[in-house]
């Protein structure tokens, strides 16, 4: 395996739209325009942030629109190939046709999903596995869409599945795939056939096919439903979560919590700073451990009002805090939610359409800094004493900067 990670993604973005209806009768998916930009741009722009520097568009359907947007990719950063093959072209064949194009190792994508691709992780984990493809799975524990996959404890694909219908599955393959071009050598000559449908079983029968998994929803423009999510997610303003004890109010000792309003002590210029994120037009979220909730020191209602108090004192002095998310159960309950566990992230990405890769976590607490690094959140760590006043320069100036810089 080379040491040195591939540079040329080869996206699959030849088939009709038929979901689409008229949208699609009117250009490819890919085309799609979100802030009046097309879906592909948005792909494209992503795999230059992520270092790419080829890509090879795998076209059929309405391709002219297409190959007159990209170019040959200078705008994007990019040198951009084409391989155009019949309308009626499977993915398999279209893949099969490009072969010569396609790099030793290159990742394949398809144009009709975006997800943060965080491909130094993805790359660091298909070298160290040792497989021929690596898959993206969503882990679907929302079920956000029906199951296709199964990975076993091996981190495996066991059981890829197009038409969904096997038993036990768990997890959705959303398109993003680092390969082997010699796995290619598994698609027929000249025959019709689906990509997926046709290698992941093979590499799955081979023990061959490796899985990262993301709890970080993807988002499509696939089907006339998920088009309305689609341009929140690339519409959304910048956004940062914070943790609260320690960052917003006066941590207590261990193994004690904050209980009653009374004992809500603000640190610092903790409110200076969320007006000063609030007038930035930066949305403010909160994610909490209140393990005392299942200790019986607060019950969850006592809890509710001293959240409500400290966001209608924030909103007081100019800040404003839009979503608090807390996790109340007790050390040992093996919950999703409770830090260094990412959950609380996720549930706050799914709920407001956040782009993780680019959304600062504050936190105090080592535990903190493990939870981002598992969401794959950029995060900003405070002393104690010092709270998020120490944060507030860096987070903006983070915020400010193109996102290829962050």
């Amino acid at each position: 395996m080379p040491a040195v990670r591939p540079r040329q993604a080869v996206i699959l973005a030849g088939g009709r739209g038929t979901r689409l209806g008229e949208i699609g009768q009117r250009m490819p998916k890919a085309m799609v325009p979100f802030g009046g930009k097309p879906f592909l741009d948005y792909l494209l722009r992503k795999l230059r942030e992520q270092g790419f520097e080829r890509v090879l568009l795998l076209l059929g359907y309405k391709a002219e629109q297409i190959i007159n947007y990209c170019g040959n990719g200078a705008r994007f950063g990019l040198k951009i190939d084409y391989s155009i093959s019949a309308v009626e072209d499977d993915t398999g064949q279209r893949v099969k046709l490009a072969e010569a194009k396609i790099d030793p190792i290159f990742l394949l994508m398809y144009s009709d999903n975006y997800w943060p691709l965080a491909f130094d992780r993805m790359w660091a984990r298909f070298v160290a596995s040792g497989m021929a493809a690596q898959v993206v799975v969503y882990r679907n524990r929302d079920s956000y869409t029906k199951d296709n996959v199964r990975i076993g404890l091996d981190g495996l694909v066991e059981v890829y599945d197009k038409t969904r219908t096997a038993a036990n599955l768990r997890g959705v393959d959303i398109g993003f795939m680092i390969l082997k071009r010699d796995a290619l050598a598994l698609l027929p000559e000249n025959e019709n056939v689906s990509f997926e449908a046709h290698i992941y079983p093979r590499l799955v029968a081979q023990r061959m096919l490796g899985a990262y998994e993301t709890d970080h929803r993807y988002y499509s423009v696939s089907t006339p439903e998920r088009l309305a999510e689609t341009e929140s997610f690339f519409s959304r303003g910048p956004c940062v979560i914070l943790d609260r004890d320690g960052v917003l109010n006066v941590k207590q000792p261990k193994a004690t919590w904050v209980t009653t309003q009374e004992q809500w002590k603000w640190l610092p210029r903790a409110l200076d700073g969320l007006k000063r994120l609030t007038q930035a037009g930066i949305q403010i979220i909160v994610i909490t451990n209140q393990a005392g909730v299942a200790r019986g020191a607060l019950a969850e209602n006592d809890l509710g009002a001293i959240h409500r108090r400290m966001c209608e004192e924030a909103e007081a002095r100019g800040g404003q805090i839009s979503a608090v998310y807390y996790c109340p159960h007790d050390w040992d309950e093996g919950c999703e939610c409770r830090k260094p566990k990412p959950g609380m992230l996720f549930q706050a990405q799914r709920e407001h359409a956040l782009d993780l890769s680019i959304t600062p976590f504050v936190g105090d607490d080592d535990r903190d800094g493990i939870a981002a690094n598992a969401a794959g959140c950029p995060f900003f760590q405070v002393k104690p004493e010092n709270g998020l006043a120490e944060a507030i320069d860096p987070v903006l100036e983070f915020i400010r900067l193109p996102k290829r810089e962050r």
